[in-house]
């Protein structure tokens, strides 16, 4: 029988399951127990600030167990603890309930029936996706022009002033700063910040891209961050604007280049802030 590994020989990993499938929680027990991670079952949502005092690696939850209030549970866990790795592991979901979870934060989502070896190795990689950010955000702030990210804290400021970002933003910025100077497809953009292949016709990066471009221009509008390379995507190079320009070269008042279409309204409520 395969066996889970400690993915840290110096840290468990503490994990909390939302879901009232008795067996299937019984057998991960089991094997959780085995490999020396900590597991504790709830019987349904808690607040989401008794989830950060648990101090948790990962959440495993069944969104039926949650109820009608299942999407907003999600988002207000996955905004308030953004270093926690969140997998679904939900019966008869449809392509379209996967998508809205990945946007809104989810890291990953599993089919029932599963067995509980599949959801063991997905809570290890979403474990190491995690832990092998933290030393990024532990070497302090990346300076931009007028702009500090703070990677610790998953936000991005102008003169000690929060930005507001969502979690998803940040991590698009963080990815562009992250490869300052260098052009990104749309298509790697949202493989790394998605997590998943962009479907055809998806509009999200310039959904997200043009909200970031809004929030970064109102508080430093002295600055171009962002930059449009036309049909190949995107790249961050901080650079100051002389009076009388667009706040970023080559865009309409609307924040996209003017041989770009508006955002397919759809796939703009798909993408949530």
């Amino acid at each position: 029988m395969l066996r889970p590994r400690n993915v840290n020989a110096q840290q468990t990993i503490r994990l909390a399951v939302i879901d009232d499938d008795s067996g299937f929680v019984t057998v991960l027990a089991k094997r959780t127990e085995a490999a020396g991670w900590q597991q504790r079952t709830l019987a349904g949502a808690i607040p989401p600030e008794e989830l950060v005092a648990m101090k948790l690696n990962a959440l495993l939850v069944d969104p039926s167990v949650l109820g009608d209030d299942a999407w907003g549970y999600l988002e207000r866990v996955c905004g308030l603890l953004p270093e926690l790795g969140v997998i679904v592991c939900a019966a008869r979901s449809t392509v379209a309930q996967r998508v809205r979870g990945l946007r809104l934060g989810v890291d990953d989502w599993i089919a029932k029936p599963c067995h509980p070896e599949e959801a063991i190795a997905r809570i290890e990689a979403v474990s190491r996706r995690r832990r092998r950010a933290r030393p990024q955000a532990e070497a302090g702030p990346v300076l931009a022009g007028e702009l500090a990210i703070r990677s610790d804290r998953f936000q991005a400021f102008v003169g000690g002033v929060s930005l507001d970002l969502t979690r998803r933003e940040f991590e698009l910025l963080q990815l562009l700063a992250d490869a300052s100077g260098q052009v990104l497809e749309r298509e790697a953009i949202y493989q790394r910040v998605w997590g998943y292949a962009m479907a055809h016709g998806d509009r999200s990066v310039d959904v997200f891209i043009r909200k970031l471009r809004q929030k970064l221009e109102k508080a430093s509008p002295g600055w171009g961050y962002i930059h449009t390379h036309f049909g190949v995507g995107y790249r961050f190079d901080p650079e100051p604007v002389a009076a009388g320009e667009l706040p970023a070269a080559g865009l309409s008042a609307a924040g996209r280049p003017p041989s770009e279409p508006a955002a397919d309204p759809a796939a703009a409520r798909l993408a949530p802030s």
